[in-house]
């Protein structure tokens, strides 16, 4: 009989639709003669009866790895157990025991997770955030840990709320792997790593990620502060490339980017880190607008994302959205409102002039509707929406909500240019106005959204849990037969 070792780290309910659920975990290697397999076993909801499913766990890829369950039904409540074993060095995948009766779990605890809707008007609450940072300072050769609690505190919050929600969506900044720039930051794959270790491990988010599925994206501090503004050739070979392995160790394995072999596994290898996932009346496209940046002092030689990523979003809009679907367009960065202050709008896609007007064109012009920006990054959080003068039907809203945890001063409304005209190329056709910005929350927070057909409405709640506005910021939203009158 197997005995299953309690995972080192995790385990993380990852991409979860309707019919599937992706779970990661993380082990241990206690010798180079031995093999090491993670193991996920899966309790149908009405027989009890388990299943289990295996992957190695590799130390290249830090003795992690990803199962996944298909052919699960909707709108229903599993239980899981997870966790490792350790086996002799011969001992290939299709070796390992199928018989439930020959796990020894222990003293394993059973964890609950909700499958997705496939309802295409199903209600859907997602808890969104970015920017959670746990200083770990390295002085004369030592690690020294602030704030690890405080971090931590936000996410004991929403496990409070976790019933009534169905998705939990970080947007970057899920790590400061450059601690403010103030002292040495990441530069080898262990600090990397170590990084994560910490980050993922602590307790409260580590049992939030467990229960409720999770998605993430990253944004510039899992590499370095504004990347790659100031990023040297050698920045792009050395460190750009631990960094990202990390990433896609613990953000992007658990995601919808790795597609499915035959047998049920992950498989294949990303060539981008963008995706879409649906669930209920919401679709969603989480953009990558970080690593597929061409930088340049010039702003009409920059480029935030690459055509084939503007083509797909494009494609995604018109087509991979059913009408009655909320359209949830998450970016690390605020595609609006603008920042007052010029240098410091470089890095969001008001930088970016020419991608951002070609995107609102592109939504003006195919008239769609129900489009939402999420975004975080500037730690604040509030909501707004923009409007064009060339067509009275054309709105989209802008979400931001950040940070989950920032020990220093917050950005306020004062940092924002939250009514008027937007910038865009000189000439262009279309006049896009910012307006109907509620209020602006300057203190650590996280977002709950709750998207319906007709409108989304949106909640804010500090970091004890405490709502921030007695009532929620409500955008409503019209079909283009409503504007039709048909």
């Amino acid at each position: 009989m197997l005995s299953i070792q309690a995972p080192t780290l995790g385990p993380i309910l990852g991409y979860t639709t309707h019919e599937q659920a992706r779970i990661w975990l993380r082990g241990d290697r206690r010798s180079t003669e031995r093999r090491y397999f993670g193991v996920v076993q899966l309790q149908h909801p009405t027989t009890g009866l388990g299943s289990q499913q295996y992957q190695k766990l590799e130390p290249h890829f830090d003795m992690t790895g990803v199962v996944a369950f298909t052919g699960l039904e909707p709108n229903t409540t599993y239980h899981y157990r997870a966790g490792w074993v350790e086996t002799d060095a011969d001992v290939e995948l299709n070796q390992l025991p199928t018989d439930p009766a020959e796990l020894d779990w222990g003293q394993a605890e059973e964890i609950p997770f909700r499958t997705g809707s496939n309802n295409a008007v199903q209600e859907r609450t997602l808890v969104v955030g970015s920017c959670r940072y746990l200083l770990k300072m390295r002085l004369l050769g030592l690690d020294v840990d602030v704030f690890d609690e405080r971090g931590d505190k936000v996410f004991r919050s929403i496990l409070a709320q976790k019933d009534d929600v169905d998705a939990l969506v970080m947007m970057g900044d899920q790590i400061y792997a450059d601690d403010l720039n103030f002292f040495r930051p990441d530069t080898t794959m262990g600090q990397f790593l170590g990084r994560y270790q910490e980050a993922f491990g602590q307790p409260y988010l580590r049992r939030l990620m467990q229960q409720v599925p999770t998605y993430m994206i990253l944004d510039d501090h899992e590499i370095e502060d504004n990347w790659p503004q100031k990023a040297t050739q050698r920045d792009r070979i050395l460190l750009y490339s631990k960094a990202i392995h990390a990433y896609q160790i613990y953000q992007v394995s658990h995601s919808p980017v790795f597609a499915l072999d035959a047998q049920g596994y992950i498989t294949g290898t990303p060539d981008r880190f963008w995706y879409t996932f649906r669930d209920g009346c919401v679709d969603c496209f989480v953009m990558d607008v970080r690593t597929e940046r061409v930088w340049h002092e010039d702003s009409t030689k920059r480029s935030l994302i690459t055509r084939v990523q503007m083509e797909a979003l494009q494609q995604w809009l018109v087509k991979g959205s059913d009408a009655d679907r909320v359209k949830l367009i998450v970016t690390s960065v605020p595609v609006f409102p603008d920042l007052q202050a010029s240098d410091e709008q470089t890095d969001k896609w008001g930088g970016f002039l020419r991608e951002r007007t070609q995107l609102l064109d592109f939504i003006k012009q195919n008239a769609v509707r129900k489009v939402v920006f999420m975004s975080g990054d500037v730690h604040c959080s509030f909501t707004a929406e923009l409007t064009c003068k060339q067509d009275p039907t054309f709105k989209v809203v802008s979400v931001i909500s950040s940070s989950f945890f920032w020990p220093y001063p917050h950005m306020r409304a004062t940092n924002f240019q939250l009514d008027g005209a937007l910038r865009v190329p000189k000439d262009h056709p279309n006049e896009y106005h910012v307006g109907s910005a509620s209020t602006v929350f300057s203190e650590d927070n996280f977002g709950r959204l709750t998207c319906r057909p007709d409108r989304i409405s949106v909640t804010y709640f500090d970091r004890k849990g405490k709502q921030l506005s007695p009532r929620p910021a409500t955008h409503s939203f019209s079909t283009r037969a409503e504007e039709l009158g048909t």
